[in-house]
This record gives C-alpha cells, structure tokens and sequence, in this order.
C-alpha cells in the first residue's frame, strides 16, 4: 500500500497562506512568523501558546465586570512594569527588535513589535484598540465609552493632543514645510489595518538590511513584501536591484522586467531601464 508524503511548506508558503485574505487576519501569528527566516526551526505555535499564558495572567488581575479603564491600566501595570516591556534604545536597529520571539525573550523592541504583543493582550482583555502608523513612530489607540486615548506602546505613555503634533515635526520637516504650519491630526490617527502593520514591520526590517548591505537578508524580506503587497511594484524593483548586487543576474532582470512592465510613470523609469540593459550586456 503506498505511503502518502505530505510536504512541509516553506517559511515564505507559511507566511503566504496567513495573508492571503483581509478576513480573520491573523495579526500576532503573521507579524511571529517574520522570525523564521533568521529562526527557521522557531515554532510560531509556541508563541502563540506563550502569549495565551500572558493573557491569563493578566485576567487573573481583573473582576470579569471591570470596566474598560481598569481594564486598560491593568494592563498597562502588567506589560510595562511588571513584565518590564519597553524599547531597545541600545540598539534600535538590531533586526531582532522586529522578532517577535526575540522580544517576548528580552523584553525590549521598537514600538510596532511592542503594540503587536501589546493590543493581543488588550483584546483578549476585552478592550477595543486599533494600531496608528504615526509618522517615525507607531502608536496604538484605545476607545472607551468616553473617547479615545492614543499611547505609546513603548511605555504605555497617554499622548495629549499638543504632544501628538509635536511629535509630528520631523515629518514636517522631512516634508519640506514650515514649523508653524499645523497639520490636521485626524488622518496620522486613522487605524492602520493588519496587512498595512505587517508591510510597516517588514519595511523596518527592509531598511536595516539594505543598510547593512545583508542582499541575501534584504531578499527575504523582500519575498514576503512581494506576497503581502503583490501589486508594490517598487518591492520588485527593489528585489531585483538587490538580486543584482548578489550577482543573481537572470532574477535581478526577471524583477526588473516586472517593474518597468507595471510602473511606466515612475520617476526612476529611465535609470531602472538603463540598469536592465547593462544587465542584460553583462551577462552576454
């Protein structure tokens, strides 16, 4: 009688089947699976189980019918002080501040790592929150039957409305406006979706590499990018210049191809077409 094999997926596949739908998706799992490229026997089922743990004790704390401020400083206490979350300002860009594994052992990351384990432990507590891709700096924002309160998931700090626009000044001036020029606050705290905060991680972790030059790093994250985001053509793009720098010449032209097939009013139309054929002459 023949045996039936079933074959393991990849990481990539793994990742792959999580996305591929905005519905029921599952944040926490997604955002632990980034780890497995640099963890490839790290078992995301287990920091999955690893948080359930953390909830339950976190209920432990609460009468079932608190009400949701004493459910949200509960928390708070918890996270930041009893379990000593906080940011990593030793070293920021350590790519291991975006493994969620890696944070749940040392307690220290950046903020988007940080208000993931965060809100899975907020919702489980029964509270309504939603991350903010705030310029330079996530933040995740609570409802509660009398407003909204916006905190910073490094410290669990409330943000008034004045220390919010403060915090917006270096995007005004990476944006080449004025210091007196007061922009709308609504749209920096609209809710970011799972996909968007998943994109967000893995751009973070893009960055860190493409700066550290790591191109068989860098690809792998691109990978995911391209899965999560499949109509990002600057993500192709992107991947093949790199595939270049490692010499993968025919995936560095296939990547290549795709953008310039897709995004024919870009800016860098000329200079990707002029890196093709250069490409293309090199490898004969």
């Amino acid at each position: 009688m023949p045996l039936n094999y079933y074959s393991v997926p990849t990481s990539l596949e793994y990742f792959a089947s999580l996305v591929q739908s905005d519905d029921h998706f599952p944040l926490l799992e997604a955002a632990a699976s980034l780890a497995q490229d640099e963890y490839p026997e790290f078992d995301v089922q287990q920091l999955l189980g690893d948080m359930d743990q953390l909830l339950a004790r976190a209920k432990r704390r609460l009468p079932g019918d608190a009400p949701a401020l004493l459910r949200l400083r509960t928390l708070n206490q918890f996270f930041f002080s009893d379990l000593g979350f906080g940011g990593n300002v030793n070293d920021y860009y350590d790519p291991e501040n975006s493994y969620l594994n890696a944070v749940l052992r040392t307690r220290r990351g950046i903020p988007i790592s940080l208000a993931v384990l965060w809100m899975e432990l907020a919702q489980g507590l029964g509270l309504h929150v939603q991350g903010i891709g705030f310029p330079g700096h996530f933040m995740v924002k609570v409802l509660l039957p009398k407003g909204q309160v916006v905190l910073d998931p490094v410290c669990g700090q409330s943000l008034s409305r004045e220390e919010l626009l403060e915090r917006l000044d270096p995007y005004k001036r990476r944006n080449g406006l004025a210091d007196d020029c007061e922009l709308p606050l609504g749209p920096f705290l609209d809710a970011a979706t799972p996909r968007e905060i998943i994109a967000r991680m893995l751009r973070n972790l893009k960055e860190v590499h493409r700066a550290q030059q790591d191109w068989q790093r860098l690809i792998a994250v691109l990978d995911r990018l391209i899965v999560l985001l499949p109509k990002a053509w600057g993500e192709r793009r992107d991947r093949g210049l790199a595939h270049a720098e490692q010499g993968s010449i025919a995936q560095a032209v296939a990547d290549l191809r795709v953008y310039l097939d897709h995004a024919r009013s870009g800016p860098d139309i000329d200079l990707v077409a002029n890196h093709l054929r250069a490409l293309r002459s090199a490898s004969g």
